[in-house]
């Protein structure tokens, strides 16, 4: 298991492209037409900190951020909203409009518990599954693998799947349709996606939004640990 902060490493390059300086260039979405990646992703962990800026910025402006990013502390507690997010703001928001703030918890599996329902693996050949709830993914699964859902009289109720992904590392996207949320489905389809990266060489990871109380529940049934903070701005 990579350290905590070879691990953040391993998430920041699952969710973004980057060049050849190690600049930001759009999100890891293996489509046409991926969105631009945030202008600052700036991660904390107890082992020390990571940040990534745009390969657009100024390399005046990139250089005031990287002096902050530089002076956070280092192996402090998990907060998510760094000293100098309020500067980052300003310096930013001087170049061009902020058009959003995020930040939230990243988490590791430190086991890959066996899901306490049936799972079932989809791919193009038993797509239909999806067909009653989760038609937009159909595009994704030649993608979005591995990808898994719990079934309920023959249709997929509550999804799992790799939403980015690196040779190294997978990140977890999961949907509940709304009548079957809050009944375990979601905790289940998660360890049956992981249990399956893992067996690929790769490592599963789960981050979210501080706001996403309910997929932060999710972490904390599957027993998952906190080994990171991001904080992103666009």
């Amino acid at each position: 298991m990579p350290d905590d902060r070879e691990l953040l490493n391993l998430h920041a390059r699952a969710l973004f492209t980057h060049d050849a300086r190690g600049r930001l260039l759009s999100v890891n979405e293996p489509w046409p037409g991926a969105a631009a990646a945030p202008r600052l992703f700036f991660g904390r962990t107890r082992a020390g900190n990571l940040w990534r800026l745009r390969a657009d910025l100024p390399d005046a402006l990139a250089a005031e951020l990287e002096a902050l990013c530089a002076d956070e502390p280092k192996g402090a507690e998990l907060v998510d909203v760094p000293r100098h997010a309020d500067a980052y703001v300003r310096l930013l928001g001087a170049h061009a409009p902020v058009r959003g703030i995020e930040a939230g918890p990243a988490y590791r599996f430190e086991e890959c518990p066996e899901p306490s329902r049936a799972v079932l693996a989809v791919t193009e050949a038993n797509a239909e599954v999806l067909r009653g709830g989760f038609e937009d993914f159909l595009e994704e699964l030649p993608f979005a693998q591995p990808f898994v859902a719990v079934v309920e009289e023959g249709r997929a109720v509550s999804v799992c799947r790799s939403v980015r992904v690196t040779q190294a590392a997978h990140e977890a996207g999961v949907e509940t349709l709304p009548g079957f949320r809050g009944k375990g489905y979601a905790p289940d389809v998660t360890a049956g996606w992981a249990r399956l990266v893992r067996s690929k060489g790769a490592a599963p990871l789960y981050s979210t939004s501080r706001e996403n109380t309910a997929s932060q529940s999710v972490a904390r049934k599957l027993c998952l640990v906190q080994y990171a903070t991001d904080f992103h701005v666009t």
